[in-house]
């Protein structure tokens, strides 16, 4: 591969790392959204059943529930529980000092808050002082949330903000002008090149949060998510694709559209790249269509499933909606088979495999480099980690985890990671679980299979020694 291939490989792959994580965020509050969407779909006054006091959870809801479970979770990806904490304290920074739905800015504040708090962390590490830690960890979060509150209201949210004005103002001037459809120019593209959930949940996704809260309903959340071109690119190559793609693509299709896992034609598309312009041409129908119906949904559908989107329409949108699925499909199924029927070439089993693995490699690759960057620590199994828990995971289990990380650094030994969690969040690559022997049975119920180590004493101890001549015999190699 060349020097040039290699750069725009990384490029794609770093993007890929902003729309992984936008997913990792946004995916388990889904069914947050997902219920604010019914509760606005049955009782706003549009609704199908109106009712003045439920809808009165509507706004709150939007206002503060949802980005404050947005920035919890950008917080705690980043520094665990209290990465946590710390994205909340500065979201609701954000959300009294602005005047929309800050959706975008929890994203952003999320995973600073847990960024700040794991650096301050860090630089302790080893200087605090045994028998402090409850203390220390208490205060610094007390001192630098309060800081990042005052922060997010008079400095992030007012740019937040006038960034989201000039960002709606643009899209709906291109609704104005009918010009909405040309977005799948970009769109469809991007979701082959597994760049959608950068669009999706960055900018599509709180567009429409916004635009449901005034009108009920959105069309932001149908112009990626739209299954229907996926489901008449899999239908041509059904019935005019040859050999494997043949075979594959009637199964593929029932995961695609009924699943809403829009990855299944992605190989389709890397196998035959002409028929992205099948894809486009369908994207812009459907978002045509859903236009011209005024149609939209609740809340983002995830997955992009046709039941998703049945489940998520409102009242009065039913029909634009089936319409404007339908003819993307039976668009990007003419043009597909078009291209397929003229197309000479023979589709073997090593072609397909080779769209198959050359698909998974591009997924792949930004996983790899966001759980890089998430964990500061390189693509590794071989990091060597020991885990002091406790019931809480802050007063003993913290002292512990001191103590013992001060031990190594008196026998000059690297490359190990000491540091203390709750027992049901200690994380899954943890090479040894330190904990009190009255907790073992819940230890082992937690993480079957993971070597606990359990002791008496988390200060001093025969099993914490034997653990230390353990580590020093094998200078952090194996434990």
């Amino acid at each position: 591969m060349s020097s040039v291939a290699k750069q725009k490989s990384s490029i794609r792959a770093r993007i890929q790392v902003v729309g992984g994580f936008l997913t990792n965020m946004v995916m388990p509050n889904i069914g947050a959204f997902i219920a604010w969407g019914i509760l606005t779909a049955l009782f706003i006054p549009t609704g199908w059943f109106p009712n003045e006091k439920l809808a009165e959870i509507v706004g709150p809801a939007i206002t503060y529930l949802l980005p404050l479970l947005l920035a919890s979770t950008g917080g705690r990806m980043v520094a665990g529980n209290r990465g946590a904490v710390m994205g909340a304290i500065g979201a609701i920074g954000l959300i009294v000092g602005s005047d929309i739905p800050m959706f975008l800015g929890a994203m952003i504040i999320g995973p600073l808050g847990g960024w700040v708090i794991k650096k301050f962390d860090k630089s302790l590490e080893n200087r605090m002082p045994a028998g402090f830690e409850m203390i220390i960890n208490n205060f610094s979060i007390g001192i630098l949330g309060f800081i990042l509150m005052v922060f997010s209201y008079y400095v992030i949210g007012p740019v937040i903000e006038g960034a989201n004005a000039f960002v709606t103002t643009s899209i709906k001037a291109m609704v104005a002008g009918g010009y909405l459809p040309l977005l799948s120019l970009i769109n469809e593209p991007a979701k082959v090149l597994f760049l959608n959930n950068v669009i999706d949940q960055g900018i599509y996704y709180p567009l429409g949060m916004q635009d449901t809260l005034s009108s009920g309903k959105s069309i932001f959340f149908t112009v990626a998510s739209n299954p229907g071109p996926g489901l008449g690119l899999l239908l041509a190559f059904s019935f005019f694709g040859k050999k494997a793609a043949k075979k594959t693509a009637p199964g593929a299709i029932i995961i695609h559209f009924f699943g809403g896992i829009h990855e299944l034609y992605f190989p389709y598309v890397l196998m035959k790249p002409l028929t992205i312009i099948a894809m486009i041409a369908g994207g812009m129908t459907g978002i045509t269509v859903f236009n011209l119906f005024h149609a939209g949904l609740v809340a983002g559908p995830s997955p992009g499933s046709f039941i998703s989107y049945l489940a998520l329409t409102p009242k009065g949108s039913f029909l634009g909606m089936f319409l404007g699925v339908l003819a993307a499909t039976i668009v990007s199924f003419v043009i597909t088979s078009i291209i397929l029927k003229l197309d000479n070439k023979s589709d073997d089993e090593e072609s397909f495999s080779s769209s198959q693995e050359k698909s998974k490699a591009m997924k792949a690759e930004g996983k790899e480099l966001l759980n890089e960057i998430v964990t500061d620590a390189p693509a590794t199994t071989e990091i060597n980690k020991i885990s002091f828990a406790c019931d809480a995971g802050a007063g003993s289990s913290a002292l512990g985890a001191t103590t013992f990380r001060k031990r190594l650094q008196k026998k000059n030994i690297t490359g190990i990671e000491v540091k203390h969690f709750r027992i049901e969040d200690v994380p899954d690559d943890s090479d040894i679980i330190v904990v009190h022997k009255d907790l073992y049975e819940r230890a082992l119920l937690r993480h079957k299979g993971k070597n606990i180590v359990t002791i008496s004493n988390y200060i001093d101890d025969p099993s914490l020694r034997e653990l230390l001549e353990t580590v020093e015999k094998n200078k952090g190699t194996t434990v």
